[in-house]
């Protein structure tokens, strides 16, 4: 009856909110997690049997597993959520997640490249389709902060080119239009001409704008490969991952005077608080700077 109750709320997820593929394997992963628990640990048969209590033990267990305070309250959202939707559904009694505390996430400060390393990725020679269609990715990301899942979902429609902008569908399928540069807008259009015609071959009916060597979308395991690759052939010796562009981005955009609010646009933040780790990103360079080449710091 637990996991029964338990796809009732996927269905519900997938369904009625509408959510995507990546945020439900989230909630999956989370509820997963709390399912064995409860079901082992607990061994309760019965989502009315669940106290408070029980939900405190299982995120104890976490923090003792080392988790960190995001993950933790990650899981308390899924948890709260899921029980919010059983008294919704009238499937127990009461909310035995009401009044739990979530834990305050860690403040970690993304990784963002310098503008030397960006330049050292962003300079792919065109030897190749697949050279070319590096190169016009790479050129789109730092361009726009797409997120990657939005890069790689990306039809030949939402590319405007001419009136220099591209429409994206972020989370919540939340649409929207996002401007690029004369850089980006001229290697996207070297992909378009020279290199998606070669690898797309006879599937032109396929919109995707980025494909793989056989001509089907390019993956998200496939971008880390490529991005992996080319971070190596570039010398960038940090780690870098999908979403390091997408926080260099914004990153450079707040250090050269953009707006906070038209940086949050952008990005497809719902909240403005997102947006503001970056302020504190542009604050600790300069610190950085500062301590750098100030002969009394």
């Amino acid at each position: 009856m637990l996991k029964d109750a338990l796809e009732d709320y996927y269905h519900f997820l997938r369904i009625e909110k509408g959510l995507s593929d990546n945020t439900l394997q989230s909630y999956n992963r989370d509820l997963s997690h709390y399912l064995y628990y409860t079901e082992k640990v607990l061994e309760k048969t019965d989502w009315n049997q669940i106290r408070r209590s029980d939900i405190v033990g299982f995120l104890h267990i976490l923090k003792d597993d080392n988790k960190s305070s995001s993950t933790i309250a990650r899981h308390v959202s899924s948890i709260r959520s899921f029980h919010q939707f059983l008294v919704r559904e009238q499937l127990v009694n009461q909310d035995a997640s009401l009044n739990i505390e979530t834990p305050k996430k860690d403040q970690k400060l993304p990784d963002i490249l310098s503008l030397k390393d960006i330049e050292a990725l962003l300079q792919i020679p065109a030897a190749t389709p697949l050279h070319i269609r590096n190169r016009a990715m790479f050129e789109l990301l730092y361009a726009t902060g797409l997120r990657v899942s939005e890069l790689l979902s990306l039809k030949i429609g939402d590319l405007h080119l001419t009136m220099g902008f591209v429409q994206c569908f972020g989370k919540g399928s939340k649409e929207r239009i996002v401007p690029l540069g004369n850089v980006a807008i001229k290697a996207i259009e070297t992909y378009l001409q020279q290199a998606r015609p070669t690898l797309v071959k006879n599937k032109k009916d396929d919109q995707a704008v980025f494909v793989n060597q056989h001509g089907r979308p390019l993956s998200r395991q496939g971008f880390w490969k490529i991005l992996k690759a080319s971070a190596q052939t570039a010398g960038i010796k940090k780690s870098i991952t999908p979403h390091t562009l997408r926080h260099s981005f914004a990153t450079h955009l707040l250090e050269n005077g953009a707006d906070l609010r038209v940086v949050q646009e952008m990005l497809g933040h719902a909240d403005i608080s997102t947006t503001q780790i970056y302020t504190h990103v542009t604050k600790a360079r300069l610190k950085d700077i500062y301590d750098s080449y100030h002969p009394r710091a």
